[in-house]
């Protein structure tokens, strides 16, 4: 029983912490922002747009998930290359 009530207590403890944060907006610019944007304008080199924009969209999740499944395809082919198999001494 109290194995049970401990863990209903932590499983509400680990939901209700993203509960709290709706709606919340970090107020903290990153390092881009502060820092490298300033030096930059200083230079004279402003920021530019980049070719492929990945702040909007899922594009970054879709390349990521390419490179997944290349590196799995990749690990599953060469398994016994990867992972050779033991030698059993006799």
């Amino acid at each position: 029983m109290k194995k049970t009530a401990l863990l209903l207590l932590f499983a509400g403890l680990l939901l209700s912490g993203p509960i709290d944060a709706v709606g919340q907006t970090a107020s903290w610019s990153g390092v881009d922002e502060t820092v490298i944007e300033k030096f930059a304008e200083k230079a004279g080199r402003p920021a530019w747009k980049s070719f492929i924009d990945t702040d909007q969209g899922d594009l970054i999740l879709f390349v990521f998930l390419l490179a997944g499944a290349v590196g799995g395809f990749a690990a599953g082919y060469w398994f016994r290359v990867l992972f050779p198999p033991r030698r059993k001494d006799v």
